[in-house]
């Protein structure tokens, strides 16, 4: 596996280049659990902006429940131990996304008093990178993404 930093920064500079929160730190792991990019991209798509940019979840914590679950999940319903060991994973990252950053909520981290009502992405521009809190966000999954997927064993 490619070392923190460089997966950090692949996830980083997708943001940059117009990925969604969810796209970029999905994408920058999906090789090294099984998932090709073009197929990433496309699944994690709809959790981008705090799913289909309802400013819900944030996609970056979206991205980190998909790779625990690429990483532990059930293959089959009766597999209730995996389905566990996901949902302890998850809660622990979301725990710990939460302490950092004081939510999970996508509105509660942009400073959004409500929903936005368009479907409608924003106008990458440097004016929104440098109003969009969200790379950071992107680095802290990224690193807790390592911390409880990469570095964990089985």
């Amino acid at each position: 596996m490619t070392p923190t930093t460089d997966r950090t920064g692949k996830a980083v500079s997708l943001f940059n280049a117009g990925c969604s929160c969810s796209q970029a730190v999905f994408v920058a792991y999906s090789d090294a659990f099984g998932v090709d990019e073009h197929t990433a991209m496309k699944l994690s798509c709809g959790l981008g902006g705090g799913v289909g940019r309802m400013r819900e979840v944030c996609g970056a914590v979206s991205a980190m429940a998909l790779l625990a679950g690429l990483k532990f999940g059930n293959g089959t319903p009766q597999d209730v131990d995996a389905k566990k060991k996901t949902y302890e994973i998850v809660q622990q990252m979301a725990g710990a996304f939460r302490e950092k950053n004081g939510s999970i909520i996508c509105r509660d981290l942009l400073g959004l008093e409500r929903p936005e009502c368009s479907p409608t992405p924003g106008e990458r521009t440097a004016a929104y990178y440098k109003g969009r809190p969200c790379m950071g966000y992107v680095a802290d999954a990224s690193a807790l993404i390592e911390r409880f997927l990469v570095c964990q064993a089985e």
